[in-house]
């Protein structure tokens, strides 16, 4: 229930704005002078401030003053007199949300308050996700979300660290699978060691044996030294081969012959070179499906086929975009040296309702277009399939109630009174909208 601290020295007043808002669902605090507020708000009061301009002692614009510097998130509200433009004018460079002028029909008063009550919110969501992001440690400050998939991952990802085994990461086009690489290596025995990275579909074929293999001085005409190749410069490490369906069939043979055997020849060379690495294969495609199609060999599909960490599409993990986004708008803030811009309500409801085909890379381009202000054209650009209303309303739901799960722990009635539903209510949410709730009781 949003929280209203409404400042008059007029009783009668007082009681009666107090009495329109909580009719209409707010929480209403009234006080009669504008010291007793400010002391409330220094002991932590979190509210949207209503207060008329003259007051005995402190008068509304220092309390303005008093208030933003206590907490600059308050939305302060001034009702100025009837013809005060100056007064008015002056409250709004000093700070103000907004304000009203006497005399006001209630319906005014709401509207401003309904306003102000959802900029507070989402301040007090943006400080919460800030306040999470800085608490994140280890794996979780990299593969970040609290969904359960990511949450799955992320166990996944901590126990194959802890092996030798050669790893497949699957996933769509910017979903990260590049930072998963990166994480199994950072979690592992081998993380003082070279993480190197190589995009298979990159490379023309004519320099991707020397790049993988190495060569002698002279092994051909512009080689005038020695180079070692990617493998052997993972020694001891983690090699991630990227796109790895598009490596060409001749060089799909020899890398299995180093997966097989972990020895390799420089070009150039007849010494054998003995290789401990950690292979990594990144691909978008079903590389089971080419291989019966004949376009990528089924012997090393199955000796890669070991290990597999999926990484779940955005759009899969809806619930984790907001913690993204704002993981996204800090870094481009620091970046630009720009200050870090906060969504409105209409651009999380976008964010929320996009299809993302291009996952958390496109979240990471409308992120740092947020904070450069590029606002001429959308931010989000619309997917080719229109969502109906319903289900658009039913992806927000799900967010909503999967939050509510996650931060009570699982713990329904608590659930149902956060979001202000009964058990039953809930109950068929839950049902509808196929939500498990067992992980959020297993979760922390």
């Amino acid at each position: 229930m949003p929280v209203v601290a409404l400042v008059d020295d007029e009783p009668l007043v007082r009681e009666s704005l107090k009495q329109t808002l909580e009719l209409h669902g707010f929480e209403g605090h009234a006080f009669e002078a504008a010291q007793a507020l400010l002391e409330r708000v220094r002991r932590g009061l979190r509210c949207v401030v209503v207060t008329d301009v003259r007051l005995p002692g402190m008068d509304g614009l220092s309390l303005l003053e008093h208030l933003l510097r206590v907490d600059p998130a308050l939305p302060v509200i001034v009702i100025t007199a009837h013809g005060d433009v100056g007064m008015a004018v002056q409250a709004m460079r000093a700070g103000a949300y907004d304000f009203i002028e006497k005399p006001f029909a209630p319906e005014r008063l709401l509207e401003v308050t309904r306003r102000a009550a959802e900029r507070l919110a989402l301040s007090l969501e943006v400080q919460a996700l800030r306040s999470q992001l800085a608490a994140q440690r280890g794996i979780e400050a990299t593969l970040l979300g609290r969904s359960t998939a990511m949450q799955q991952l992320r166990r996944q990802v901590q126990q194959l660290a802890a092996t030798a085994a050669d790893v497949m990461v699957l996933g769509e086009t910017g979903v990260g699978k590049e930072l998963v690489a990166r994480c199994l290596h950072d979690c592992s025995a081998r993380r003082e060691h070279h993480f190197v990275a190589l995009n298979c579909g990159g490379l023309p074929e004519s320099l991707l044996e020397s790049e993988l293999f190495g060569h002698e001085a002279g092994a051909f005409t512009t080689a005038s030294r020695r180079r070692i190749g990617k493998i052997e410069h993972a020694h001891g490490g983690t090699l991630l081969l990227d796109e790895i369906e598009s490596m060409p069939a001749g060089f799909q043979v020899k890398l299995l012959r180093v997966l097989q055997e972990r020895r390799l020849e420089r070009l150039g060379s007849n010494d054998e070179i003995a290789v401990d690495v950690r292979v990594v294969a990144a691909t978008k495609s079903d590389l089971l499906a080419l291989a019966e199609q004949g376009r990528f060999r089924a012997d090393l599909y199955y000796r890669l086929h070991v290990a597999v960490l999926r990484v779940p599409a955005l759009r899969e993990r809806r619930e984790d975009i907001p913690l993204l986004f704002e993981h996204f708008v800090l870094q481009a803030a620091g970046r630009h040296s720009l200050p870090a811009r906060q969504a409105d309500a209409g651009l999380l409801h976008q964010l929320m309702a996009h299809d993302w085909p291009g996952n958390v890379r496109e979240l990471r381009n409308v992120a740092e277009r947020f904070v450069l202000g590029l606002g001429a054209e959308p931010l989000v650009e619309p997917t080719g399939a229109d969502l109906t209303l319903q289900h658009q309303m039913d992806r927000v739901e799900r967010v909503l109630i999967e939050q509510a799960l996650r931060r009570h722990r699982g713990r329904l009635s608590s659930a149902c009174e956060a979001l202000g539903i009964g058990r039953k209510t809930l109950y068929d949410k839950i049902a509808r909208l196929q939500i498990d709730v067992e992980p959020f009781r297993l979760a922390d």
